[in-house]
């Protein structure tokens, strides 16, 4: 599957995952997405994990990256709704058990 290792309780993964999936474009400081220390401040990781994170997310298909230097990382909907159920990250961002909805939305 992918050259990491298991996803099943990666809890940053997770963390940086949801960050980007609930991320309305308006939140955005830049139209192509957010950068990796914007969202590493975000989701209170050092950047280097947060930079880790996000290739694995970018390796499942589930993030794309614009630009060189700084680089914009926005979250694949459209690949999202296209992996396979079975699937190790698909199954870590799925598990809702434990996720706080009210850091993403305000009501």
């Amino acid at each position: 599957m992918y050259e990491y290792e298991t996803y099943t309780e990666d809890l940053e993964l997770k963390k940086v995952g949801l960050e980007l999936m609930f991320m309305t474009p308006e939140k955005y400081t830049h139209p192509d997405g957010i950068t990796s220390v914007e969202l590493a401040k975000l989701v209170d990781l050092p950047l280097e994990v947060v930079k880790k994170k996000l290739t694995i997310l970018k390796d499942a298909g589930l993030v794309r990256v614009k630009g060189i230097n700084p680089k914009y990382w926005k979250f694949d909907e459209y690949n999202f709704q296209r992996i396979d159920e079975d699937d190790e990250v698909y199954r870590l961002l799925c598990n809702f058990d434990d996720v706080d909805f009210d850091r993403f939305f305000q009501y």
